[in-house]
């Protein structure tokens, strides 16, 4: 398997989780602080294009950030590109953990799903 990489924010009670069923699979990914270096604008849009998800499923839509920006009536209305650039200026808005090696790719943390792709 190429080498995994993990988008996490390290005092994240779930991106923690996942770092454990990870490591618990054989999986030690290199892990990047969403907070302080946000993925940019490409890199985003490769892991989106990679992931087949809609690009809101890549939104931390709970998050407090996301609620102060009034985001869920102005997403809509932006491109996918004003999405993307808006995420990569603030990894507060972006869903946590990204894990990808590069062909495998989730986001968020389910169990069911790491047993599955990363198993």
């Amino acid at each position: 398997m190429s080498k995994a990489t993990a988008y996490i924010y390290p005092k994240c009670s779930t991106c923690r989780d996942a770092m454990k069923s990870l490591e618990a699979k054989g999986v030690h990914p290199e892990r990047i602080d969403l907070f302080v270096t946000p993925p940019s604008k490409e890199e985003l849009r490769r892991l989106w294009e990679l992931s087949g998800l809609p690009l809101k499923k890549f939104l931390n839509t709970s998050g407090e950030v996301y609620k102060e920006m009034n985001l869920k009536d102005r997403i809509p209305k932006m491109s996918e590109d004003e999405v993307l650039a808006l995420m990569a200026s603030n990894g507060r808005l972006i869903k946590r953990p990204i894990v990808t090696d590069g062909e495998r790719i989730t986001v968020g943390f389910k169990e069911e799903q790491y047993k599955e792709i990363w198993s």
